[in-house]
């Protein structure tokens, strides 16, 4: 290597750590002010939810306020977008769901990539779904709601929260894994779209269980099954979907944290381990055990890898979309 080489490796190393000194110092300071947390769901939903419950933990953490912001629309597109083209400062993140890996697939007219656009930060939790219909249908079980529906195909009828969500994703598999043919109805988010059920405009949906639980307890709504391995802590009655005759059909909802692609990696780190010390508090694991979820606790790196797997998974699911044939 010649004089002018080494030059220029000794620049680069240089310009390397001061890179590395001015990122660490960032992280050092930060947060010194208010941090939003863009949620591109509606109001009183299993994001939201946990939205409010991160947000006052890393409040308490890191000694500056975090807002929710609720960004709902186009199943997750808007509020997402919205995070993506947000100055990478760290001061902008965004909660996120299975909806966004499925939209990857879902939705190609979307303004912005996930995994090009956005950082991952950190999983929070993971919850079992519930499939449950109005009282008017004439159904006890899920065998008897699948021979509805195969009896009268595209008459019924199922709510979600939007195209894309994982309400939509868990209703498409369920129609696809049982061989029925029910129309999706989406609404605007999961509260209307609960309220559709309880209602009775639509005749079915497939909801958090930390969120239908108490509807289901009050007699608004009867619980057909559980979509997990396992019968829910929280509805420790109602069978799950293998045990009532779906075999291989399981569905989870599951939220994270991403920020601006550009991000300094310090920050990363620091709300990764912030994140995690957050939902390993008792109080906060029980109380999502209380509603049916549980944490889901990962490096950056790890849930980089976990959510390139649930595009792929998604993108399996979608086409499958009768539209897409």
């Amino acid at each position: 290597m010649g004089l002018a080489g080494t030059r220029a490796a000794l620049t680069a190393v240089v310009l390397g750590l001061q890179a590395f000194v001015a990122s660490a110092s960032h992280a050092a300071d930060y947060p010194d002010h208010a941090v939003r947390i863009i949620v591109p769901f509606g109001a009183g939903g299993p994001a939201d939810v946990a939205a409010r419950v991160l947000g006052n933990a890393l409040a308490e953490n890191l000694k500056q306020p975090f807002v929710i912001e609720n960004r709902p629309g186009a199943g997750s597109v808007i509020g997402t977008q919205e995070a993506a083209k947000s100055a990478p400062d760290g001061y902008t993140l965004l909660l996120m769901s299975n909806a966004q890996t499925a939209n990857e697939s879902l939705v190609p007219q979307r303004k912005y990539d996930l995994m090009r656009d956005l950082v991952p930060i950190a999983p929070l939790n993971v919850a079992d779904l519930v499939i449950v219909v109005h009282p008017s249908v004439p159904a006890n079980s899920l065998k008897e709601f699948i021979a509805l529906a195969r009896s009268q195909p595209g008459k019924l009828n199922y709510a979600s929260s939007g195209q894309g969500t994982p309400y939509h994703m868990a209703g498409e598999l369920f129609k696809t894994v049982a061989g029925i043919d029910v129309v999706h109805v989406p609404y605007r988010n999961s509260g209307e779209a609960r309220g559709g059920v309880i209602g009775g405009q639509v005749q079915m949906m497939i909801d958090a269980v930390t969120t239908m639980a108490p509807n289901v307890a009050q007699g608004q709504v009867r619980a057909l099954a559980t979509t997990g391995q396992t019968r829910s802590a929280v509805l420790p009655d109602v069978p799950t979907a293998d045990e009532a005759g779906v075999s291989g059909y399981e569905a989870t909802i599951w939220l994270g944290l991403m920020a601006p692609k550009g991000t300094p990696q310090a920050i990363v780190d620091k709300l990764n381990a912030a994140v995690n010390e957050a939902i390993m508090r008792p109080e906060i694991v029980k109380l999502w055990a209380d509603q049916g979820a549980a944490p889901m606790s990962m490096t950056p790196e790890a849930f980089d890898k976990f959510l390139r797997g649930d595009i792929v998974k998604w993108a399996e699911v979608v086409k499958q979309f009768p539209e897409r044939q």
